[in-house]
């Protein structure tokens, strides 16, 4: 099978840029008027960029979201918040560098602070096992939700992994009970709860995060059950078909919103969140304050009984009364 580039689109317009840099240097150096054609390919250049990235495949959407340029959780944490203090540990085994979380102030109100961290290049993902957790980096969650709820501080989640850490020493210390146990206690908390998908949201490892009152997501972040890849690889024993399961899997944030599964999606800049980080930081920061002043004014008995409820409509089933 030939080999796919899901970002040629990209390539091409950087192209177009080079091109634009060299006649504006030209223009510089030699004292040319190239004013018209540089004003021609501006042009050009921009709508060549807007067409392409308002007709981005899922896919391709998918490499985006994965670009390691993208605004981490720390990224987010020091542009958002104030005064933040990271607490570390799940007191049982190890302290887990994929998760971060603290105590911080967000617009003058005391919040927990919760979301999985990647690193920038090979050491720094070595050193946050980029960005999939170990069991303990859930307990660590269950731990810091814990204390928001004891001292009445609402939860602000950030989701950005490929999903939960699939090696044997993280089964024998009990991965799939620890992300129930998250969900579980999710589920039950009794503080408001919002929650933001800024990159890839994949599986269960995504989903123990996912459980809020609000869940944002930004434009071209994505969030599934599985991987495009490891579903070509189980369904069709072929990887080189994961464009084709992109599609299938329904992963963008448009095709979850129409299907209610997320609360707003949150625009980027054109090109992705990594080429504007400070426009994306403040465009969060106000979506964030909306939801987060709606919820503050519930009950808490209200926001458990509308997350409950929230979660009982995920889905499409139906009744056969054939057997009745």
């Amino acid at each position: 099978m030939p080999f796919k580039d899901p970002m040629k689109f990209e390539r091409d317009y950087q192209e177009l840029q080079k091109k634009l840099s060299e006649l504006k240097d030209i223009t510089l150096k030699k004292k040319i008027d190239f004013s018209q054609e540089i004003a021609m390919l501006e042009a050009k250049l921009e709508n060549f960029k807007e067409e392409r990235y308002k007709t981005l495949t899922a896919w391709q959407k998918v490499q985006i979201a994965r670009r390691p340029e993208r605004p981490t959780t720390m990224d987010y944490i020091e542009a958002i918040f104030d005064g933040f203090i990271e607490l570390h540990g799940d007191r049982c085994f190890r302290d887990d560098s994929a998760i971060v979380g603290g105590i911080a102030r967000y617009n003058g109100v005391p919040v927990t602070v919760i979301g999985h961290q990647k690193g920038r290049d090979t050491n720094q993902n070595l050193k946050r096992n980029f960005g999939m957790p170990h069991p303990e980096g859930y307990r660590k969650v269950c731990r810091l939700a814990g204390q928001a709820e004891k001292f009445k501080r609402p939860v602000i989640c950030f989701i950005d992994t490929q999903g939960a850490y699939p090696g044997v020493e993280a089964e024998e210390r009990g991965q799939g009970w620890a992300i129930a146990a998250t969900l579980m206690q999710m589920s039950l908390l009794k503080t408001p709860i919002v929650s933001l998908i800024s990159g890839e949201g994949g599986s269960g490892g995504a989903l123990a995060l996912g459980i809020a009152d609000r869940v944002l997501m930004l434009s071209y972040a994505i969030y599934s059950v599985i991987s495009p890849e490891g579903c070509a690889s189980i369904l069709c024993k072929d990887t080189g078909r994961s464009d084709e399961m992109a599609d299938y899997l329904k992963l963008t944030a448009q095709d979850l919103y129409s299907m209610g599964l997320i609360d707003e999606i949150i625009p980027e800049p054109l090109e992705g969140a990594h080429t504007n980080q400070n426009e994306t930081y403040n465009i969060v920061k106000e979506k964030l304050q909306a939801h987060f002043d709606d919820l503050l004014s519930r009950s808490i008995a209200e926001l458990l009984e509308k997350r409950y409820e929230r979660l009982r409509n995920i889905g499409i089933y139906g009744e056969d009364e054939s057997f009745e």
